[in-house]
């Protein structure tokens, strides 16, 4: 999710909650305890050097169970984080902290964000010797087509 999204789902509900991929919530007492601007330089296995920038938010929760973030304050929060920091409509990556610090893609299911894993990939899969995907068939599937397919007495065998 890109920033400018949030920003819009943000004036259309009325509460902001947060659910882990396993179904959980960040408890509703939480903080959004930084916004920043992350930017990764790296050179990739394939030797491409490449640049990565995401709108980081940081949740985290206290024991000030009475403190409920308003949608309206969040987007208070993006606003001056946008000019502060020169912040664009970058794609937005949450951090939480669990049992370690987590770090998310951001969705949302018409009434809550959710928290969706992110995954690790090769970004040089041709120049590093990943085998593309091989296609899986049934092999009752190959015989589906009679003009490939061998009969007693056809001669294929």
């Amino acid at each position: 999710m890109k920033l400018s999204e949030i920003k819009k789902l943000l004036t259309t509900v009325e509460t902001v909650n947060f659910q882990l991929p396993n179904g959980s919530f960040v408890p509703e007492h939480f903080h959004v305890t930084e916004v920043g601007l992350i930017t990764k330089n790296f050179i990739d296995c394939g030797g491409s050097v490449r640049k990565e920038t995401v709108v980081n938010f940081q949740l985290w929760d206290a024991n000030d169970f009475e403190h409920r973030l308003k949608p309206q304050k969040l987007i208070h929060i993006i606003e001056l984080s946008e000019k502060v920091l020169g912040i664009e409509d970058f794609e937005i990556e949450v951090e939480y902290q669990d049992t370690t610090i987590g770090k998310y893609d951001l969705d949302f299911n018409g009434k809550d964000f959710e928290l969706i894993n992110k995954k690790t990939a090769c970004l040089a899969q041709e120049q590093c010797g990943i085998p593309s995907e091989k296609s899986k068939f049934k092999l009752k599937e190959l015989n589906a087509d009679t003009a490939n397919s061998c009969t007693p007495g056809g001669g294929c065998c």
